[in-house]
Order: structure tokens, then C-alpha cells, then sequence
């Protein structure tokens, strides 16, 4: 594939990945090189008690830049922090836990001039059995409350053109981010690819998704959101 004719920032929200940041950042590097002239990458240390921060500081390249929480926000404010500071024409994030193949990015790059935004969705989720069945079920629920048809709502790969975060306006601070995201583009009528991305179990460091609070807060944000799209009015 040849080059895109736009740069891309990738961002990186990070929580005590120290296992993984490094391994993900050198194998991104190449990546944007093959694919691009332009790009930085913004990795997002959402308050870390490891040594994230201190891993991603020893690079030294200035097409890389850390934005540091003091202390734990959630993974929706991490992404919106790294959206704030992305200064390219496409704005891409994923997941810092090395569950999915950087080297995919090529398959959303092929379709980001015809659509507002491309998103991956997970042909097989390797992750445990209580994690998808809690999948299966938000899923259903959004899918209800908001009309979206998407297959994977939460699968931490896409990649969006800048237009779209100058409309909508990211409230979420937690995991109700992709769809606090998906429910404002669809209602503002952007155009939305889907694309088979490759999915693998996390082997290092601990997911944070399955905690209590996490769902609690992202129930609260759920409802949030709904009151706030259904007091929007829908573009002319």
C-alpha cells in the first residue's frame, strides 16, 4: 500500500503497561514510517504506579510526546487528553497492552478517504469468558438506546479524520468513550467502515475493564449520555 497523503497522530492511553509500552512503541515506529511522512505518537500515562512513564521518556524522539495524569482519571479521559494534544489530520488511538497488531493500522489507512471514520472490530475476542459475555451484553444495550448497528463497539482500533472531533464534544471518562464517541458521529451523520482486525490475549500486566467501578461508571456516563444526545438537536 502506498503512503496516505495525510499525517496521523496515534495515541496511546496507558496504565501501568511498563510491560508493554516499550514493545508497542517500537513496533509503531516502523509502522508510521511505512505509511506516512507525518506523524507523532502520544502516549497517555493515566496516573501509572509502574515505570510507564519513565520507559516512554527515554526515547527522546521528537515525533514522541507523554502527556502525564497525576493520578488515575480513566481510560475515557486518557484518550480525550491524547485527542486535545493530536495535532495531524487523522487521529488514531488503541490500547497499550499489545491485544492487538499495530501493523493493521494499513487496513484502515486504505478506506479513510472515503469515510469519516474507520474502526476495527475483533473477528475473534481473545479475552476471558466473563470479559465477552459482559461485551455481549453492552453491546445489546447501546445497540437499544442509541440505534447503532456497529459490530464491536469497543474495539480499541480506529481512526478518525480531524473533522469529527471539531463537531462532537467527548464527555465520557471512562470505558463509555467509544460509544459516547459512535452515538455523536451517527448522530451528526458521519460515514463509519468497519474492518476485521486481529485480536490477542493479553499476556502481560492486568486489565482494569471487568472492576466494579469501572462498570458502574460507565453505566452512569451510559445514561448520561443518553439524556445528553436525546436534548441535542438532530443536523438539519
Amino acid at each position: 500500500m502506498a503512503k496516505v497523503n495525510k499525517s496521523i497522530s496515534v495515541i496511546f492511553p496507558a496504565y501501568n503497561e511498563e510491560a508493554n509500552i516499550g514493545v508497542l512503541i517500537d513496533r509503531t515506529i516502523p509502522v508510521l514510517d511505512e505509511n506516512t511522512d507525518r506523524w507523532e505518537i502520544i502516549v497517555v500515562d493515566d496516573g501509572s504506579s509502574d515505570r510507564t512513564q519513565e520507559i516512554v521518556k527515554r526515547y527522546g524522539n521528537k515525533h514522541l510526546s507523554l502527556i502525564h495524569h497525576p493520578y488515575n482519571r480513566g481510560y475515557g479521559a486518557a484518550v480525550t487528553s491524547g485527542i486535545a494534544s493530536a495535532k495531524n489530520d487523522l487521529i488514531f488511538f488503541s490500547d497499550s497492552d499489545l491485544q492487538f497488531d499495530i501493523r493493521e493500522l494499513g487496513k484502515l489507512l486504505q478506506w479513510i478517504d472515503q469515510y469519516d471514520i474507520v474502526i476495527g472490530y475483533r473477528q475473534k475476542r481473545c479475552d476471558p469468558f466473563f470479559r465477552r459475555l459482559n461485551a455481549f451484553g453492552w453491546n445489546a444495550l447501546v445497540r437499544f438506546l442509541f440505534g447503532l448497528k456497529v459490530k464491536d463497539i469497543n474495539c480499541a482500533f480506529k481512526i478518525f479524520n480531524r473533522p469529527v472531533f471539531e463537531k462532537i464534544s467527548i464527555d465520557a471518562a471512562g470505558a463509555m468513550i467509544n460509544t459516547d464517541i459512535l452515538a455523536q458521529a451517527a448522530k451528526y451523520e458521519f460515514t463509519v467502515k468497519e474492518v476485521p482486525v486481529t485480536h490477542y490475549p493479553r499476556l502481560k500486566g492486568k486489565q482494569t475493564g471487568a472492576k466494579i467501578q469501572v462498570i458502574l461508571k460507565a453505566f452512569n456516563e451510559l445514561f448520561h449520555l443518553y439524556r445528553k444526545l436525546k436534548n441535542t438537536a438532530s443536523p438539519s
